[in-house]
């Protein structure tokens, strides 16, 4: 990596990490753009080039979040179903407390579930997470164009995703540690991928 773009990195993550402690502090409603640029000690301008929406300064997950269904599905193991790989993914990430999965602490469930704006925008990242899963499951399958079945597929894991990040949300805010919370999201995750099994199991297994 190029020092200048180390340096843009380090303004990212600097601008980011302002925008966090003053969203955790006032609630994300109440912090302008200024307010961040000012913490940041950079110009509005700058802020906006890096995060072109106030939500994605809160959400700064946003490629990974998107993508990595996406990605699971695309480098699974050879005899292994698109299912299997993504429950497989979706437990390792719970063992490892994954911010992706909704693994942020009180006080960003808090920040995400009082604010409409953010929820909104959490909902657009689950549809474009889900056109994502849809994407690389079309070309793995090799399906004609116009043929629903992968945004079916897309459709029934992404609501497996949808609910169980929900759950980790509502967990936490219950005050249950991060230990709990992976309990039962393993659980829960073992019920929802099962349920998908009968239909699922035997889709799309890389040969």
């Amino acid at each position: 990596m190029g020092l200048r773009e180390m340096k843009k990195q380090q303004t990212r993550q600097n601008i980011s990490n302002q925008a966090t402690r003053l969203f955790l502090r006032h609630g994300f409603d109440r912090v302008t753009i200024a307010d961040v640029a000012a913490a940041a000690q950079v110009a509005k301008m700058t802020v906006t080039n890096y995060f072109p929406r106030k939500e994605d300064l809160a959400l700064d997950l946003h490629e990974e979040f998107v993508s990595r269904p996406a990605r699971t599905v695309a480098t699974r193991a050879p005899g292994e179903s698109v299912l299997a790989a993504l429950r497989r993914a979706f437990l390792q990430a719970v063992d490892r407390h994954d911010p992706v999965i909704g693994f942020g602490g009180p006080g960003f469930a808090r920040m995400i579930t009082e604010s409409p704006a953010l929820a909104a925008r959490l909902r657009e990242f689950h549809e474009e997470r889900e056109d994502a899963l849809a994407a690389v499951l079309a070309e793995e399958t090799g399906a004609a164009p116009g043929d629903p079945l992968p945004r079916l597929v897309a459709a029934q894991l992404g609501a497996v995703h949808r609910v169980l990040f929900q759950e980790t949300l509502r967990r936490t805010l219950n005050d249950e540690t991060p230990e709990e919370v992976a309990a039962a999201l393993t659980k829960s995750a073992a019920t929802a991928f099962e349920l998908l099994a009968p239909s699922l199991s035997t889709y799309a297994v890389r040969s």
